[in-house]
């Protein structure tokens, strides 16, 4: 499990002095069995990775599903629903380099991200995640990764003490339209930030030149949890409201069935089951398929 008292030398060594005792607690609970009805059996799973090596791809696939990466895990190539490598690759260089900078990754998922930030010479990366399965994920990859400045916690934004400004650079890739309140979520990520840390922004947009946002009134691409698309600049004008600086838009896509897709990995539907069968432009629902843009911006 999570290496409690080397997560707490980490977070001193950052200056988040009250976050140990906050979320320690909060981390007991959610990782074990009465935290989630599948943790006993995700933990034998790990358990059984260090030793069982005949057996590693049947115990990996007993993460399932696997929703970012690809992932390499010894011999294993986890051939993940996201081609995430490709979502990376579009923002690695032209956000402020990473090298001895804190990060935080809101919404982390499996730490896939948190990897390639470690990579490009993060000194340490905290990655919050409110699903166990993503945390269990990440505790077996890192049974071969070995990064020891990687720590991804069963937590959600909402539950880190703030404010505490001492991350160089905070992330949120894909969690903005899960929020009921987007504003809050923006708002929270700058009380994170040093004064003139950088926020890594990513989320879907709705295309048009006016400022303007709308909520599906049922679902969006199949998915429920989706509560308010805006334009992008609408989406400036929420960065600009909760104090950001320094706005800017450094790449702009439409998510393809070749970046995110059903594989071995991930069985249930993706998106081409999300997109109208007769015209790939538009989402089952009538609305404009996924289109996704990046934003970087500074903290005051």
């Amino acid at each position: 499990m999570i290496d409690t008292g080397a997560l707490t030398d980490r977070l001193l060594s950052i200056g988040l002095n009250e976050w140990p005792e906050a979320l320690l607690p909060m981390i007991a609970v959610r990782l074990s069995p009465s935290g989630h009805g599948d943790f006993s059996k995700w933990q034998a799973i790990l358990k059984a990775l260090s030793a069982d090596l005949e057996r590693r791809h049947e115990l990996l696939m007993g993460l399932s599903p696997w929703r970012k990466g690809p992932i390499d895990v010894g011999e294993i190539h986890i051939d993940t629903e996201w081609r995430s490598n490709l979502k990376w690759n579009r923002v690695k260089d032209t956000i402020a380099p990473l090298k001895g900078r804190n990060v935080l990754d809101v919404g982390c998922g499996n730490g896939y991200y948190a990897l390639q930030m470690a990579d490009a010479g993060a000194s340490s990366v905290i990655g919050i995640d409110p699903t166990i399965l993503f945390v269990m994920q990440f505790l077996a990859i890192n049974q071969y990764a070995q990064r020891d400045n990687i720590f991804v916690l069963p937590a959600r934004m909402e539950e880190l003490p703030l404010p505490a400004r001492k991350f160089d650079t905070a992330f949120s890739m894909g969690v903005l339209y899960h929020r009921r309140s987007p504003i809050d979520h923006l708002s929270e990520l700058r009380q994170t930030l040093r004064p003139g840390g950088q926020l890594v922004l990513e989320t879907l947009y709705l295309p048009g030149a006016e400022a303007f946002a709308r909520t599906p009134p049922d679902r969006y691409a199949r998915m429920r949890n989706v509560w308010l698309l805006p334009t992008v600049a609408e989406l400036t004008v929420w960065l600009e409201r909760t104090g950001f600086r320094n706005i800017e838009v450094i790449d702009q896509s439409v998510t393809t069935v070749d970046e995110q897709r059903s594989t071995e990995w991930m069985r249930f539907e993706s998106l081409a089951e999300a997109l109208d069968p007769d015209d790939p432009t538009l989402t089952v629902e009538g609305w404009p398929a996924p289109h996704r843009v990046v934003f970087t911006a500074t903290s005051p």
